[in-house]
């Protein structure tokens, strides 16, 4: 397949979109001239091989990493021109490691999620209250509100800081590989979950490494290798044998999901294992 150029992906119309940004850490450059949008009201799936830049482009979308050239653009306007807490109202960051303060409980974690509206004059109000308890009935955390943070399963801990992240009350909602370190049956309890609030109108972006469970969430891919976006678009549009093997070295066969219909990935044996 031929590989598309970073500068052919539309920005405009995009609340949320990087536009020929050079992206890295320190010294080190990730991406050069990159330039994505993520459509509004999406699930948009990042993927892509080890140290391709998914993560990098994650950050920089909500602002922790600041590009040396180009902008990122959040509801038209450059998002280094925000103030933080006006950030964190619009949108939410769940990144690769969450670490939870020792002897907090979980309603305490969630709550901290309206820190952006709090301020010296404007103490926790009645709708700070609302928007804790509807998140964390959503996330079905308010079972364990008094329990602590550090006494939970690795599945219940994410739905946790997933239900901070409801708690902004933000539109979109970025989590960079939020399933790495859960096992099968909380990695797709946790998938369900962002489904369902995709469903009910949040943009989720997320880094994610299985492609079958991204093909099956997602409903807009961004393919990325050597730091650049190889293509954007819908999985069952994208995700091609000739594309994966092309950005993952992988022959393999893509056949439709035979209970969701979603493309999925069938690995071929290689000539080391056939032999």
């Amino acid at each position: 397949m031929t590989t598309t150029t970073d500068t052919g992906a539309p920005t405009q119309g995009h609340r949320l979109a990087a536009e020929n940004v050079t992206i890295g850490y320190d010294k080190r450059t990730i991406s050069r001239d990159l330039t994505v949008g993520i459509p509004d009201g999406s699930f948009t799936a990042i993927i892509g091989p080890n140290a391709c830049g998914k993560s990098t482009l994650l950050r920089s979308l909500a602002r922790i990493i600041t590009p040396s050239t180009g902008r990122v653009l959040l509801d038209g306007k450059d998002v280094s021109r925000y103030r933080s807490k006006e950030v964190a109202r619009r949108l939410g960051l769940l990144p690769q490691t969450s670490l939870a303060p020792d002897g907090i409980r979980v309603a305490d974690l969630v709550a901290r999620g309206r820190a952006p509206y709090q301020s010296l004059i404007q103490q926790w109000r009645p709708e700070d209250e609302a928007a804790v308890a509807a998140a964390m009935a959503a996330t079905r955390t308010d079972v364990l509100s008094g329990r602590y943070v550090d006494e939970l399963s690795g599945g219940q801990r994410q739905r946790v800081w997933v239900a901070m992240l409801l708690a902004q009350e933000t539109s979109t909602l970025l989590l960079d590989e939020p399933t790495t370190f859960l096992d099968i049956a909380h990695q797709y309890q946790l998938l369900d979950l962002l489904r369902t609030l995709h469903g009910q109108g949040k943009t989720i972006v997320a880094v994610l490494h299985d492609l079958n469970q991204a093909a099956r969430y997602a409903d807009h891919l961004v393919v990325m290798k050597g730091g650049h976006v190889v293509t954007t678009g819908a999985p069952a549009e994208v995700l091609t044998a000739a594309l994966v093997e092309e950005v993952f070295d992988l022959p393999c066969v893509v056949a439709p999901d035979p209970v969701v219909g979603s493309p999925t990935v069938y690995p071929l044996p290689t000539g080391d294992a056939a032999g």
